[in-house]
């Protein structure tokens, strides 16, 4: 194998042609774009808070917990929804049932950040991960194509496990020891969980409404057996599929619509600019990762023209096989790797671009596919968010948990998320190696072996 010197002058040359048609056809800069332009708008028109506040007003105090961490989980599909509004309405949930507002923080926390790889409902975090893991496998193998939701069925478990795990522990663990924490905080100044008005819950309802119609219409629509969101061979999810093609664009317009909807029945939409509006806020948002899909395409693509992408992999591979370390052991390694690196570098998407051309195809060459190296990359990814203060959201869980018990600080925080991530990471590998084991499938088109 051939190492090319990309600082030779034809190379340069050609690296600094190749700057923007690099940076275009980076794969996961569209797809998350244009997903989160319809998640936007739903977030914008406060359709996806009026969700989340509606479902834990009717909650009963028996399920508080687990209903608690399930709106976290949901709140997933609005990226940072979960940690400025679900956070801090679960010290207010846990307080007006008479419960430690700190145990009402941890559980959300957990739910929101240690549980960020599982949910219920695709987000813009899924075709962003199979983005980057498809880019980096055709390092070695450009025939690759991965599924947007090739992960879908084990992360949709996982929250299962992850709403187990953490009721468990804030009822039984977490919450008895907070009590020795008086709250001294002023309690006038704590936020309070405001009732929908009569306007927002008919605007709720029509939105759940057409999101129900949209649904329902996707699935009149795919049923008969000559559907044009069938491949060739009929199936619905093969990758060549129209529809599991289409998975962003439908991602798109499943939230827009009752995001359209909700706004304007709901009046925070007057016109057509504030939808518009509520876009460009969107996509300001995302300009952290806009500069990080920049400076990722250009690595992957001196990775894959430099070849030392391929010689990493092959050099890991041989070493793995030298050592004969089991498979399962290969994937642990994979996970605890990754838990180290979430304690000095929160960013699940920028950590993953660094990362992804180097396990990908190097496990690859094992015979471990993408996907699952890309579900073991979500596990460690999650489970160590909510112990470490350089996560982006650290300090302001801490000045939530100051509103009631002004002495917090970041070792409170830190203490009482620890059993929540250690037995995340536990249980959440175990869970992981279990699926392999009974060979259930991944996700949509995800496969345990690469046969190359």
């Amino acid at each position: 194998m051939v190492i090319h010197n990309l600082l030779d002058g034809a190379a340069l040359t050609k690296f600094m042609v190749d700057i923007v048609p690099n940076f275009v056809g980076f794969h996961p800069l569209g797809v998350v774009l244009v997903a989160m332009l319809g998640l936007g708008v739903a977030e914008r028109a406060g359709f996806i808070h009026a969700s989340l506040r509606r479902l834990l007003s009717v909650t009963s105090p028996k399920l508080l917990t687990p209903i608690l961490i399930v709106v976290a989980i949901l709140s997933h599909v609005a990226v940072d929804a979960g940690y400025v509004l679900v956070v801090p309405l679960g010290a207010v949930v846990f307080q007006a049932a008479g419960r430690h507002p700190l145990a009402g923080i941890s559980a959300a926390f957990a739910g929101v950040s240690g549980g960020f790889s599982a949910t219920f409902i695709p987000s813009s975090l899924d075709p962003m991960l199979q983005g980057l893991s498809q880019a980096a496998a055709q390092i070695i193998d450009p025939n690759v194509i991965l599924n947007p939701l090739n992960n879908f069925f084990f992360t949709t478990v996982s929250a299962l496990l992850i709403i187990l795990l953490g009721w468990w522990l804030t009822d039984r663990v977490i919450e008895p020891r907070l009590f020795r924490l008086e709250i001294d905080g002023d309690l006038a100044k704590t936020p309070r969980l405001e009732q929908l008005t009569m306007q927002e819950r008919r605007a709720l309802r029509l939105a759940l409404l057409s999101l129900g119609i949209g649904m329902l219409l996707l699935l009149l629509s795919a049923m008969p057996a000559g559907s044009p969101w069938r491949a060739s061979d009929g199936r619905l999810s093969a990758g060549n599929a129209p529809l599991m093609q289409s998975i962003v664009s439908l991602i798109f317009i499943l939230f827009l619509v009752p995001g359209l909807v909700y706004g304007f029945v709901a009046g925070t939409f007057k016109s057509s600019r504030d939808v518009i509006g509520s876009m460009s806020l969107t996509m300001q948002g995302m300009s952290y990762y806009i500069v990080m899909a920049f400076f990722a395409a250009q690595f992957i693509y001196a990775f894959t023209q430099s070849n030392l992408g391929a010689l990493l992999a092959l050099e890991g591979a041989t070493y793995l096989q030298a050592m004969q370390v089991p498979e399962a052991v290969t994937i642990i390694g994979v996970i605890l790797m990754t838990a180290l690196s979430d304690l000095f570098m929160g960013s699940a998407s920028a950590k993953w671009a660094l990362l992804a051309p180097i396990f990908v195809p190097m496990l690859m060459q094992v015979g471990i596919s993408p996907d699952l190296t890309q579900a073991a990359y979500r596990i460690g990814d999650s489970s160590t968010n909510i112990i470490t203060p350089l996560m982006p959201y650290f300090p302001l869980i801490v000045v939530f948990c100051q509103r009631y018990v002004r002495s917090s600080g970041i070792g409170t925080v830190m203490a009482m998320m620890l059993p929540y991530s250690l037995i995340f990471l536990l249980a959440w590998t175990a869970l992981l190696l279990g699926y392999w084991a009974l060979d259930l499938p991944l996700g949509l088109g995800a496969s345990y072996r690469y046969e190359g």
